[in-house]
Formats: C-alpha cells, structure tokens, sequence
C-alpha cells in the first residue's frame, strides 16, 4: 500500500476524482497535467504541453489525451473519457478503474472483461517527451490495443476549434507517425514500442467542455482532432510503450527509457518526499537559463516567487548549484536596480517593489560566507540599494526619513497585487511595512558582506543608515496601543490599520529594528486572527472588506485575492518569527501547523500545495493547483524542524 492511494469507489465518482488533478513536469520546461481519471477539466490540461521557442516560448498542449480502448473476445472497452454538452461524459473508461497509484508516477489499472491493465505515464527529464506504458497483466487470451490520441496543438490559454486550416496530413516514422498541424510547431512524434499498425481515421471531435473553465467565467468548449489509431497486439504479460515526442526515437529504446526514468524520482513514499517531489517540478532549465515556475498550470517565471521559493525548493536536492543557477540566471535580467517580476525575456515587466529585496534574503540563504556572498553579487547588491536610495520606476525611492516610498497610479507594486479595471483592489502604495523591513534586512546584510570583504567605501557609504531606518520605522508603523504594526502608510490618510499578514515579516526577517516584546504581539495577533490550517489569512474576518470565498469570474475572484483569502506560503515567515519568539516552545505549535499541510496532498493538486485557499473554512483549495512558495515554504519549515527540533517529535 502505498503513502498515496485513492480506493476504487473514490476514483468511479466522478465528482471526487474530476476535483482532484495529476501535474508531472520536467527541466525542459514541458508539463503533463489531467484529473486522476484521465478526464481534462481545463483548457490548460494536456497530456504533454511543451514551450515552443518558435512561438515566444510559451506552453502548447500538442497531446491533449490518448484513449486507449482493450479489445477482448469480440468486445471493444474504451478506458478514455471526456465531457460534452449537458454533463454527458463519453466515453466513460473511469468504471473499469480497479486501483490508482501515484506513489512513483502516476499509475491505472484497468479491469475490462477477463482482462487487467496498468497504464503508467512518464515525463522525460530533459526532453519534450511523454512515455505511456501498459502492462498486460491478466488475461485468457491475446488483446488488441487501439491507441487515439487526440490533439489540441494551441496554447495553453486558448482553445482551438475544427477549422480548414489545420494541416491533418500525417507522415510515417518508426512503428508510428507524426503531425504538424499548424506552421511554427514542432512535429509531433507518435510512435509504439513494439510492432503496430496506424490506421487513419481523421476526425474532429466537436465541443469537448472543461468544466473549471466554466467555473471561472472563460470559454470552456473545444474541439479537437484525431488523425487514427494505433493498433497492437498483446499477451499476458507484455508490456507497450508509447511515446509522443517533439522528435523521431528508435522505439527499440522506450522500455529502457521508461525504466530508467522512473528510478531517478523521489518516490512520494512519506509527507517529506512528497514534498521533495513537488519542489523538484518548478524547475526548469532552458537556453542556459534555471528558472523557477510560478506555479501550473498557468504561471510562468516570475522574480518575486523565485526569490521567496528559492530556499526552500533548493532542499529537495540539497544542492547549491541550483541556488546559484537561479540566482545568476535573474542577475543577468537586471535592470535599473529592479528584477523582471513576470513576462519572458523579450518583455519583461519590473512593476514589483519587493522582488529586489527579497533576492538579498535569497543570496543570505544561499552564501554561508558573507565575504563570498560580497564576491559573487555584491555588484548587484549595489545596484538595487543605490537605485532605492536615489529612485528608480514606479516612483520607488528613499525619502529623508530613510523609508522606501512607493507610488504609481494605478500599479500594485507589492505581492498584494490583483487590479480589476485599472484600480487596485488593496491599493498600498506610499510606506509598505514588509517593503521597508526588507529593506532594513537588505542594507544590514549587505553591510555584513562588504565589512566581511573589506569593502570600506561602501561601510563608509552606508553605515549610518540602518539607525535611522530603524527609529523611522517604529516611528511610522508602530501602534502602541494596538500592540501591532500598520500594514502601510502614505501621504494622503492615517495609518491603514488593518490587520494584515505583510507585519509577520518584520518579525521574521534576520535583521529586524523590533524588540522581542513587539513581535510577541504582533504574531500573538496574527496567530489569533489570521492564522488556519492552511496558511495565512490576508485580512482579519471582522474587516468589512473580507472575502472568505474566493470563486467566480474573474473579477469576483480578483476582489477576494488579498481579502482574506488563505496564502500557504505565509507559513514560513510566521514559522520562523514563531519559533524566533518562543524557541523550544514553540516548536508544537509550528509542527502542527506544517504537518496539517499533509492532509491537502490529496485534494487538489495530487502530493503538492496548492496557490491558495478560501478564508472561511473547510479552506477550500483553490487557484494554481500546486505553486512554488507554497510548496518551497512549507518544505523549509518541515526540514528546519528536521534539522533543529528533532528530538521535539
């Protein structure tokens, strides 16, 4: 019995497994996503979804799925399914499922007739490829396999309908074909490891429907085309891969190929491998470039969750050349002291405040040495400070006090960013509280490294500030009579008081201007009213502005964003300003809340961490299904009690 396992009756109801989603992914940037039954309930569903150079380097669905139908003593049992129209859903293959297992990769076994399949799919580390492999395991005589893939060929935030001007002209290659349905894509290669026949049959299957699309107020019907299918034949025992690639393969090599693959993942065999496993698939390499992912299925690299991901997503392979890889890779994407917070390379977008700061706390994680850290980025630690100090886009700058103040129309510039209709839902321009505790943190640990590399002019330069940073801030956040800090502060209206999650990390932070007493009180406060099972609330539930529920259009879910909606990867600042706070202690209280996380594994985005969740209980899982700094927080924190607190279990 594996960590993971859905029993059969679980897995036939479809409105338990159609609410439960498969992500696999690989360092080429492609990603293999479906409901554990197979069934896409999203247009950015597919079963191998590729970046394509020649297209911007966005995300394709080129496979969306493959129906594999047994056929047995005259009878013919598809496996597939999919939805049309009036929650008709054909075929209906979940009803043979006899057990699902996700402990390695994901992995069906099928019961049709007198026969037991297993399908498993695998994703190639460093290549656009998807291996399919089926196991006969029972059966009284030799079966036929019909293999349909069905193919999308369209970006992952479109949907594609039956048009003249696909090209559904098929070609032969090695016991399959291949297809380029439209100019600028790769060609598609689909081929079977063992001897078969392609039979075609081209057809467009009209009005697939995606329910979450639905759901979330986007189009959601598509049509998609099937040039044949692959037929082979098959005995007790054997076993059929099959592969669909963005390249022609010696099929000979499939099972070799699968095998291998599979031995080099973490298996999902406890909560912290689970984890290991889920911090692994944000990772992509590309052009020479490491980045981060967001979060799948539809984020890409963005600056501000690659710096607060990068500690914890670095322990799943204990391994610093990632640290730096990733560190590098945005260093070189520099510009005007800012990090690009999103877009690609050909567009980037700096509209964050926060990125640059957190990539100082990124680089004191990752260097040991300061007088090294100095070496390698003091350059761009430079850069950032002097561009803060003396202003640079968005109206970011240093005023006398020492705060940073931040204000552009229109713009949200720190993580609490959702506008609708060109206003910000939280507008926090002006003095942001967790902007200015970065920058304290930033400027103290750079004046750590340059005094530990003997960089005297830039000691000189800086020294003083700190102090001052320090009685500003207290001065300007600081309410005593409240016993908490304000969220921010600007020229035009008091103090905005309330209460919000951003002061946990002044608390957190390695360098902080707060005594041990004022952050007692202000994570005793955020412990009572912000704090749940599954992370951080954004507001306090007795805000009028709250919103428990984060569902509907677009509009409707932009308003509940950062309005009480649950952040999971709030966790590690209160963790860390926790234990800070109440050493030994504190540890249950922590552990508790990080093993709780344990229990999500299985709810939405199988053995990862959901973006968020509802503000009001049970704390529904929502957005992205599994995102980088839930996932890289929550690790942190679990290994932090591995390494400090074990004897506390």
């Amino acid at each position: 019995m594996g960590y993971i396992k859905f029993d059969k009756a679980h897995v036939v109801n479809l409105e338990y497994s159609l609410s439960r989603e498969i992500l696999r992914t690989n360092r080429a940037g492609s990603y293999s996503s479906t409901t554990i039954v197979g069934c896409n309930t999203r247009k950015y569903h597919g079963w191998l979804v590729c970046p394509v150079d020649e297209l911007g380097g966005d995300r394709y669905v080129l496979l969306s799925s493959l129906d594999t139908t047994v056929v047995s003593n005259g009878q013919s049992f598809n496996t597939g399914i999919r939805k049309y129209h009036g929650d008709y859903y054909s075929p209906k293959g979940h009803k043979y499922v006899e057990d699902f297992d996700v402990q390695d990769i994901p992995g069906m076994t099928y019961r049709v007739g007198n026969v037991f399949m297993k399908q498993e799919r695998i994703l190639v580390h460093y290549e656009e490829q998807l291996l399919i492999r089926f196991t006969i395991l029972d059966t009284d005589e030799p079966v036929k396999l019909q293999m349909r893939p069905f193919l999308a060929f369209r970006n992952i935030h479109q949907l594609t309908h039956a048009n003249m001007w696909a090209n559904t002209r098929v070609e032969p290659v090695s016991n399959g074909i291949r297809i380029r349905m439209y100019d600028g894509f790769p060609w598609l290669n689909m081929q079977v490891s063992s001897k078969s026949e392609f039979v075609p049959v081209p057809d467009w299957y009209q009005g697939v429907e995606y329910t979450e699309e639905q759901k979330r107020g986007y189009d959601y019907s598509e049509d998609l085309f099937v040039p044949g299918f692959f037929e082979v034949t098959a005995g007790k025992g054997d076993v059929i891969v099959f592969s669909a690639s963005t390249k022609e393969e010696r099929p000979a090599g499939f099972k070799t190929k699968f095998t291998r693959t599979v031995s080099s993942k973490i298996p999902r065999s406890d909560f912290g491998n689970s984890l290991r496993n889920a911090a692994q698939q944000f990772i992509e390499k590309r052009g020479g470039d490491t980045n981060i992912i967001a979060g799948y299925p539809w984020f890409g690299s963005w600056g501000r969750d690659t710096f607060i991901s990068l500690p914890g997503l670095a322990l799943a392979r204990t391994s610093e050349d990632l640290f730096a890889a990733v560190l590098d890779t945005q260093v070189r994407r520099m510009k005007g002291g800012l990090f690009p917070n999103m877009g690609d390379n050909d567009n980037p977008a700096f509209n964050s405040v926060d990125a640059p700061l957190w990539f100082f706390h990124a680089v004191c994680s990752y260097a040991q040495e300061p007088k090294e850290a100095w070496k390698r980025y003091g350059a761009a630690m430079k850069d950032v400070l002097n561009a803060y100090r003396n202003g640079t886009s968005f109206g970011i700058h240093m005023r006398e006090n020492g705060l940073i103040y931040a204000d552009a129309p229109g713009k949200a510039l720190t993580w609490m960013d959702a506008v609708v209709n060109g206003i910000p839902v939280t507008p926090r321009n002006g003095y942001a509280v967790e902007i200015n505790a970065l920058w304290y943190n930033a400027l103290c640990y750079s004046l750590e490294c340059a005094r530990a590399a003997h960089d005297r002019a830039f000691v000189r330069d800086w020294e003083k500030l700190p102090q001052q940073i320090s009685i500003s801030f207290i001065e300007t956040f600081w309410d005593e009579e409240l016993g908490f800090l304000a969220d921010y502060v600007n020229d035009n209206e008091k103090r905005n008081m309330q209460v919000r999650p951003n002061m946990v990390i002044a608390a957190s932070l390695p360098y902080t201007m707060l005594s041990k007493d004022q952050m007692k009180s202000i994570l005793d406060i955020v412990n009572r009213i912000l704090v749940t099972p599954r992370g951080l609330r954004t507001l306090s539930p007795s805000d009028e502005s709250y919103s428990g529920i984060y569902s509907g259009d677009q509009e409707k879910r932009d308003r509940a964003y950062h309005q009480g909606t649950v952040w999971p990867w709030l966790v590690g600042p209160f963790c860390d300003g926790w234990l800070r706070v109440y050493g030994e202690g504190g540890v249950s209280r922590v552990r508790k809340l990080i093993m709780g996380f344990e229990e999500t594994l299985t709810e939405a985005g199988i053995s990862t961490i959901s973006e968020i969740f509802d503000g009001d209980p049970p704390h529904t899982p929502r957005g992205a299904i599994s995102q980088a700094w839930s996932v890289g927080e929550v690790l942190r924190i679990f290994t932090r009690l591995e390494k400090e607190f074990k004897e506390n279990k």
